[in-house]
């Protein structure tokens, strides 16, 4: 039996979309168009610092002003769950216990300044500082703010191949380090909501940017760790401004013209 097409757009409201978003949420909903498929719409907007209503309703209407259209999801004003992950904490909290009680997560009380200060600390594939393991082995109290981290196998190459990247490996250990599934602040990281909401949406092809590739090594040991099957990925390739660097939200404090 075929399993139907599934794919997603994820906007995150911390900003207004840029041109790279906008293509590569072109890309998800002509892969969608091309097999017939479903096409969900969903906004993570888990920050709560960051996320604001009009940044949702601006990424709604760029959306439908590009001519975009899903088969699930909200409009103005729509509907609520699971398309907004801010509403879906108990589901995430329920794997977050299955994650913990089968011994794949550990509390860290390592502040972002601490991990960031640590002296020729090694970067990952994405940039982004690896962390040592500091809480790994020893005991840190949880009733003090801690975050809570995935375990990595370290050593291990994590493989696979991308639908338009081709081949990939990553290295756990070396590529990439214990990662955050859980915040100090008691808000779900992205790793750990992305993860189960493509789980639960039967999402069965990911299209997104090729920055996020090293996150999908660390999402097929989340989908090993939950024994659920992994989807597909499609990473499109990034769109750079005029001094080549990769277009990002912080860049930008104005909607898209």
């Amino acid at each position: 039996m075929t399993t139907r097409y599934r794919g997603r757009i994820a906007p995150s409201p911390t900003g207004y979309l840029h041109a790279g978003h906008l293509a590569t949420f072109r890309t998800a909903w002509q892969r969608a168009q091309d097999q017939n498929g479903n096409l969900i719409l969903r906004i993570e907007d888990l920050d709560p610092q960051r996320c604001k209503p009009e940044f949702t309703e601006a990424a709604i209407r760029d959306l439908q002003s590009a001519g975009l259209t899903w088969t699930e999801g909200p409009d103005i004003g729509g509907p609520h769950p699971p398309y907004f992950q801010s509403q879906c904490t108990d589901y995430y909290r329920e794997i977050f216990e299955t994650l913990k009680s089968a011994g794949h997560i550990y509390p860290c009380d390592c502040s972002r300044k601490e991990i960031n200060s640590i002296a020729g600390a090694p970067h990952g594939a994405d940039d982004e500082i690896i962390y040592p393991g500091t809480c790994r082995s020893r005991r840190v109290s949880e009733d003090t703010e801690v975050a809570w981290r995935f375990r990595v196998p370290d050593g291990e190459a994590i493989t696979f191949t991308d639908k338009s990247c081709g081949p990939q490996s990553f290295v756990a250990g070396k590529n990439f380090g214990d990662f955050a599934l859980w915040r100090k602040d008691g808000v779900p990281a992205y790793h750990l909501a992305v993860v189960a909401d493509d789980h639960r949406m039967g999402i069965t092809e990911i299209v997104r940017g090729a920055d996020l590739l090293v996150s999908t090594a660390r999402h097929l040991l989340l989908y090993r760790a939950l024994n659920w099957p992994p989807p597909a990925y499609y990473h499109c390739p990034l769109i750079l401004d005029e001094q080549g660097n990769r277009l990002a939200k912080r860049n930008q404090s104005q909607p898209p013209s």
